[in-house]
């Protein structure tokens, strides 16, 4: 959409914002709107007409809506509940928090206040808050708020810093065509983010079912299949063996040695092959100088994490290495492939089994011991095939990857291009005019 210039624009007088449309005003957004700062939290009754209300906290403020999945109370005086009450087409700003958050009030929990952790603006006069919303996401996304807020320290967007913002002030009957033309762009625009969104995760569900049924099944749709007599493996090819992990692997405790690098082990990918970071060290491992209090490890080992087994933090040693005390180090008795022993101890399924042989009293307390996961029994197919399958599971893997990533290109350009429209909409640099209708914006609908 090619939209036009406005025929004359002068010096906003604001080194930042730059040129505006000729008969736009620019001042404080006090100018055009009252900004009210919420009470503190009271806890207890203190006089005889105080009630116990519904109120707005920065949580509940979201970009353009409002989450009243959980709505506090508190006490309100019928002086606070006069004063601080919420009305259609209030704009909420979050005061701290996310500071500068914003979303519009559409009645959405029957007779609510506000804490002071929420800025109410309210129109003086025809002023639009629609319009003003925008104006704040402009400013929120290009980053004035933070640096008004300093967030540096423990940021705030004071009632005070919220009436100082520069804001141009276009006629509110402009206003409302700006509001109403980038509810109708925008709501465009993130219809077409979340149809990318909904790709991006259809292609993860096909990955892990693509991945689930070439480990337990194999990849010839018409081979014989038999009962694996294992709860959780269910039917398996006929002429795959099914056999505990102790006759596979062997748990291996070796002390680290200097040259070795530290290697870590993630939920999502597995075991690293490059050096522990010195900010990982500090977070994932106890930090030690003697590294013999590590455990080496050698190409084709599988290493376990006994706290995160039952998420799914398994994986397969590429290079020598180290890995930390609290991890299992299983070595393979036999030839075989260990990706393919990591690829099926990832699905949901062999996930569910290693939280079943885990023992704590709860989930971020269970710890997956080798007594316990050397009795877990698993189905294998001859090593050819065992190479036929992880690398039909790395083609696909990839495949799958690399459409994932032109979603999330094409959301990230969806979203930059939704930032340019609306600082250039609320800023004057394209005229909206004649595109939408005044009765196109209705003010009780979302502008987001």
């Amino acid at each position: 959409m090619s939209l036009p210039r406005y025929p004359a624009y002068r010096d906003s007088g604001v080194e930042w914002l730059g040129e505006v449309p000729a008969h736009w005003v620019v001042g404080p957004l006090k100018r055009g709107f009252d900004v009210r700062l919420g009470k503190m939290l009271q806890t207890e009754k203190r006089e005889p007409d105080d009630l116990f209300c519904a109120y707005m906290r920065a949580a509940n403020i979201q970009s353009g809506w409002i989450d009243a999945a959980d709505v506090k109370k508190m006490w309100f005086s019928a002086r606070e509940r006069e004063a601080l009450s919420l009305k259609g087409g209030d704009l909420l700003v979050s005061e701290g928090g996310d500071v500068g958050r914003a979303a519009i009030w559409r009645h959405d929990v029957p007779e609510c206040y506000f804490q002071n952790s929420v800025n109410r603006v309210r129109s003086l006069g025809l002023h639009q808050t629609g319009f003003l919303f925008y104006w704040l996401l402009a400013l929120k996304m290009r980053g004035y708020v933070d640096v008004v807020c300093n967030k540096s320290t423990i940021a705030h967007f004071t009632a005070e810093k919220v009436e100082a913002v520069p804001t141009p002030f276009p006629c509110p009957r402009e206003q409302h065509h700006i509001a109403a033309f980038l509810d109708r762009e925008t709501a465009k625009i993130d219809d077409l983010i979340a149809e990318q969104k909904k790709l991006i995760a259809l292609l993860a569900e096909k990955r892990q079912a693509t991945i689930s049924h070439a480990v337990t099944r194999g990849l010839n749709p018409d081979t014989p299949i038999k009962d694996s007599e294992v709860a959780w493996l269910g039917e398996v090819p006929a002429h795959w063996q099914v056999d505990r992990l102790a006759n596979i692997f062997q748990e291996v405790v070796e002390a680290g040695r200097d040259e070795l690098p530290i290697l870590s082990v993630s939920i999502h990918n597995g075991v690293s092959d490059r050096e522990l970071r010195e900010d990982e060290m500090e977070r994932n491992v106890a930090r030690s100088e003697d590294r013999s209090k590590y455990k080496s490890v050698l190409p084709d080992d599988l290493v376990y994490n006994m706290m995160r087994a039952w998420q799914g933090a398994f994986g397969t040693v590429t290079v020598p290495g180290m890995v930390s005390p609290a991890y299992v180090v299983a070595r393979p008795l036999r030839r075989l492939l260990t990706e393919f022993i990591e690829l099926l101890l990832r699905t949901p399924a062999a996930i569910t089994e290693m939280k079943r042989h885990s023992r704590g009293i709860t989930d971020f307390r269970l710890r997956l011991y080798w007594e316990d996961f050397r009795n877990v029994q698993v189905a294998l197919p001859q090593l050819e095939e065992q190479q036929s399958i992880v690398d039909y599971i790395r083609a696909e893997s990839a495949r799958l990857d690399e459409l994932r990533k032109r979603a999330e290109q094409a959301i990230a350009l969806l979203k930059e291009r939704r930032a340019a429209l609306i600082a250039a909409a609320v800023t004057g640099q394209i005229d909206v005019r004649g595109v939408t209708a005044l009765t196109d914006h209705n003010p009780d609908a979302s502008p987001v």
